[in-house]
């Protein structure tokens, strides 16, 4: 994600070497993505490789015009991300970068000191993997087990900065930019207490992130194992949830069949009726603790500036957080009820 984040050095005035010399050299985008998935992408995404990287540059003015000081890394392959998300739409894509920096700037519990080395605990616990092998739509498998979370020992959020991470870490591929990923999750265990946790007002920061604040491509949610209990934590989902992505949640109940039907056992671990052996989360721990000084130099070129003032911003405050609260107490006798 390195890059030239200040948009006043973008464009320097025709001869003047002087100014061209300050310009650090941007990493020239190679194109990684197979035949194959060059057509996926035409197909699904409206990506024409020949216009890949007049794209690019339309966006990169956009921000340089509308956001001068968003503070955002306007590399290619960074830019690329935002704009297959939403379709080489300019103004979504546009709009999606600015959430994504505003999600970071209005959730300090989660966006300060975000880096693998400190959710070590996280992934020890196995509460958030990533399985092996893709699906046959060659779509990494997010596994989250929310059983393996003991509250006593740490806040929710720090699950939250875990699988956050963890999409950082999977987007940096352009197969899952433009295949997208699936979600596996377990919910085997979760008791009342633990669903306490998950109220309305973290809900709604969550579903804005994955759904108007991060640019990957979620293309469905699998849920396993769920108790009674998930009722109520679906009622507190599904008002944030737009339509889409709401049609993309599939309830397996402790039918492994039904799983199969959406993930392949060849894939799955024993765990879920697959043959692909133990769940091992040891390889992915050491792929994303691996990456540490990557993250340190990424994050770094995402700071948004304190006199900037993005409009559309996805949580206003404290009237957002009032209202929260008193969904949460709305909710609550929901939660008590399906237990």
């Amino acid at each position: 994600m390195s890059g030239d984040s200040d948009c006043t050095r973008t464009s320097p005035s025709a001869g003047s070497p002087s100014d061209s010399e300050l310009l650090p050299d941007r990493p020239k985008y190679v194109c990684s993505l197979s035949p194959d998935l060059v057509t996926k992408a035409r197909e699904e995404l409206q990506e024409k490789p020949e216009w890949r990287l007049r794209d690019v540059q339309a966006l990169r003015d956009m921000v340089c015009k509308d956001y001068p000081s968003l503070g955002t890394c306007l590399d290619d392959a960074f830019l690329l991300r935002f704009l297959r998300a939403r379709k080489f739409d300019y103004d979504r894509a546009l709009q999606l970068l600015v959430n994504y920096h505003t999600c970071r700037r209005t959730w300090p519990e989660v966006f300060s000191n975000l880096k693998p080395s400190a959710i070590k605990p996280v992934l020890e616990s196995g509460f958030v993997t990533v399985l092996p092998h893709r699906d046959p739509q060659g779509r990494h498998v997010v596994c989250i087990r929310p059983d393996r979370w003991t509250p006593s020992n740490y806040p929710i959020t720090e699950n939250i900065r875990a699988i956050y991470l963890t999409l950082e870490k999977l987007i940096q591929s352009e197969e899952t930019q433009v295949n997208g990923i699936v979600i596996l999750a377990d919910y085997k265990g979760v008791s009342l207490s633990k669903a306490s946790h998950f109220g309305p007002f973290v809900a709604k920061k969550v579903i804005g992130i994955l759904q108007d604040g991060f640019p990957i491509r979620i293309k469905a949610v699998n849920i396993i194992n769920e108790p009674r209990i998930f009722k109520g934590i679906f009622a507190i989902i599904k008002p944030f949830l737009k339509e889409k992505i709401a049609n993309r949640f599939f309830l397996h109940g402790c039918d492994l069949n039904s799983l199969h039907q959406n993930i392949p056992p060849v894939i799955l671990p024993e765990e879920y009726g697959g043959t692909a052996g133990k769940l091992d989360i040891s390889a992915w721990n050491e792929l994303l603790l691996a990456s540490e000084e990557d993250f340190l130099h990424d994050f770094s070129e995402l700071v948004l500036q304190c006199d900037s003032s993005p409009h559309d911003l996805l949580v206003s405050g404290d009237a957002d957080e009032k209202q929260c609260d008193d969904s949460l107490r709305g909710m609550k006798p929901q939660l008590y009820y399906c237990y």
